[in-house]
């Protein structure tokens, strides 16, 4: 299709329709395709369990592999991978209940912040180790520590990472995580704690809120209600360490940060309201329809994963070095790690 188009229309159009418009509205519609193909592998026995995010990322990697990147399409799926990460992170704002958080999770809450520094500091200590990418594997912490591949997307332009960087992260992410939450749920009934238990182990240590979910579902709704609160204290977390590698990254540059211009992530500011929105508003002035949150979250997956076949886009499996495979090694022994702290302690 690539080659159709590049050699039979005039540059500047196509059809009479300008090729800005082609670019925008054809990227936007490759990245919808790709990822609606995404949930459609994702419910094959199989591959159900990493998701659809995971194998939207894996399409559109394979894409580039093998066909190269649509070029064509360009604009639109710059957009998606930057206008509607930061759109999907905004309406995440809505899964966190900022209430819940402080009158029964303090204490969560705490575990959570140790959770945080102790992924980001560990997977950075094994990675200089390792001699891995230092960049992807910082990355890799703050996903481990919070909330995954949204966490990866929200730090990204604060610390100016590659896109694919940011991809080959999410990606990583997911494939860990998957691994991980199945495990736990294969080991759950030999690990000797209660339901409860299980449920800050699962929400304190895994990656993915859906991660989060696979793994303290099967333990009954007590569990999953702990695990989903321990998890929300990891994704609350987002903004003060967003504004925390702000000012890290302004002393880091001195006054190069001037002209490198580190600005405000005002998407964040948009997750706080949405989070204030959804604990405040909806449900007490405004009732909204169960059905209507459901079809908001399901949307908010499907932004967050059309841009994660922008992301994908631009990973190309020919220039991924041996420092990357590292930093997946990295990855990897923290979440171990992460699981046996969370295990001893709960």
């Amino acid at each position: 299709m690539a080659d159709l188009y590049t050699k039979t229309v005039p540059h500047h159009e196509l059809g009479g329709i300008p090729s800005a418009l082609v670019s925008w509205g054809g990227g936007i519609g490759f990245t919808l395709l790709t990822a609606l193909l995404g949930y459609g592998l994702s419910g094959i026995p199989g591959l159900h369990v990493i998701g659809p995010m995971a194998c939207a990322i894996l399409l559109a990697v394979l894409y580039r592999h093998f066909r190269g990147y649509p070029e064509q399409f360009r604009t639109g799926i710059g957009f998606a991978s930057k206008s509607l990460l930061r759109l999907a992170i905004i309406l995440f704002g809505l899964k966190l209940n900022i209430i819940v958080i402080f009158q029964q999770g303090l204490g969560l809450l705490l575990r959570d912040l140790v959770v945080v520094l102790f992924a980001v500091g560990l997977t950075l200590l094994l990675a200089k180790w390792f001699k891995a990418d230092l960049s992807l594997s910082l990355l890799l912490g703050i996903g481990t520590g919070i909330c995954g591949a949204a966490a990866i997307a929200a730090v990204s332009p604060i610390l100016k990472a590659k896109e694919e960087d940011t991809a080959v992260g999410a990606g990583l992410i997911a494939l860990i995580g998957t691994v991980f939450a199945v495990g736990y749920t294969i080991l759950r009934p030999y690990a000797g704690i209660t339901d409860v238990q299980y449920g800050i182990l699962s929400g304190a240590s895994l990656h993915e809120i859906a991660h989060v979910a696979l793994a303290a579902a099967p333990a009954g709704q007590d569990a999953l209600a702990t695990a989903l609160l321990a998890k929300l204290g990891r994704v609350f977390l987002l903004v003060p360490l967003s504004l925390v590698l702000m000012v890290w990254m302004r002393r880091k540059e001195g006054s190069q940060c001037r002209s490198a211009g580190i600005q405000f992530p005002w998407f964040l500011l948009g997750f706080m309201l949405m989070s204030l929105f959804g604990t405040y508003v909806l449900g007490n002035s405004i009732v909204v329809p169960a059905g209507m949150m459901n079809g908001i979250s399901t949307l908010t997956t499907l932004l967050l994963t059309m841009a994660m076949v922008g992301l994908g886009l631009n990973v190309s499996l020919r220039k991924i070095k041996a420092a990357k495979l590292k930093a997946l090694a990295a990855l990897a022994v923290t979440s171990i790690a992460l699981a046996i702290l969370t295990y001893a302690t709960v």
